[in-house]
């Protein structure tokens, strides 16, 4: 499934927002490659902010980010497995991207700073590897700029720091999954779509996309609502319905 975007008046469409199955390489990456010193012994990361993200009108989202986010997002969940995304424009593009900078004191998603890392599955399953973009903008193969990844055969504190990075957000992966697993298994998971009226006329219609339901929100059983509350599941769906309110603010970025 795919959040599309409609403008009318001019009328045009736009593909949406797309959960990161939707593409060979996840969203952002394009040639990932397992970190190895015989290959990037002499590799180095560069400062080189997060253009790399204006493009997108959305990113995922760990369920850990969800109180975050919603001050400034909507939460939405996209796609056949209900992917957690941040909404982060009406367009084709992020709004909050200005140049090579994200736009200050707003909240930058877990997802945006692990590039240009990705943790790679390998071996068996539940094994992983630390693996970077080659085509990031930020990565330079060989001179003097920026921060090397490796010191001879060992990793620098950059690497090291990545590596643990992927690895929490590994884990946050899994429990999104539950956390997701769990909406769906008690029917919550509605398919809606957002109007919105622009500053300067016509309107913008998202669609494709899905929220939890109030209404059957509102039906859960009392020990279910026990249950959530005690793995923190409840206040991470009052986080997604409060940032449904945010929809509203994308119209004047």
């Amino acid at each position: 499934m795919t959040i599309e975007v409609q403008e009318r008046e001019p009328a045009t469409t736009t593909a949406g927002p797309q959960p990161p199955h939707a593409a060979a390489w996840p969203l952002f990456y394009r040639k990932p490659e397992l970190l190895s010193t015989d290959v990037h012994a002499q590799w180095r990361i560069k400062p080189a902010g997060v253009a790399f993200a204006a493009g997108s009108n959305s990113v995922p989202l760990m369920i850990g980010e969800f109180d975050a986010a919603a001050r400034h997002y909507p939460i939405v969940f996209a796609g056949p497995e209900y992917t957690p995304v941040a909404v982060l424009g009406l367009e084709q593009r992020n709004q909050f991207v200005d140049g090579d900078a994200w736009r200050q004191d707003t909240y930058v998603p877990a997802y945006v700073r692990r590039y240009p890392f990705v943790f790679a599955e390998v071996g068996e399953p539940g094994g992983y590897a630390l693996a970077i973009d080659a085509e990031a903008p930020m990565v330079v193969t060989g001179g003097e700029e920026g921060q090397p990844l490796f010191e001879g055969s060992t990793p620098t504190e950059l690497t090291t720091q990545a590596l643990r990075f992927c690895e929490a957000f590994t884990r946050e992966s899994a429990a999104t999954q539950a956390f997701v697993g769990q909406l769906a298994a008690e029917g919550l998971l509605i398919e809606r779509t957002a109007n919105i009226t622009l500053p300067e006329g016509g309107q913008s219609t998202l669609t494709g996309f899905s929220v939890v339901s109030p209404e059957a929100f509102a039906q859960l059983s009392e020990q279910t609502v026990v249950d959530w509350h005690r793995n923190g599941a409840l206040a991470r769906v009052h986080s997604h319905l409060l940032s449904l309110a945010r929809f509203a603010d994308l119209r004047g970025n």
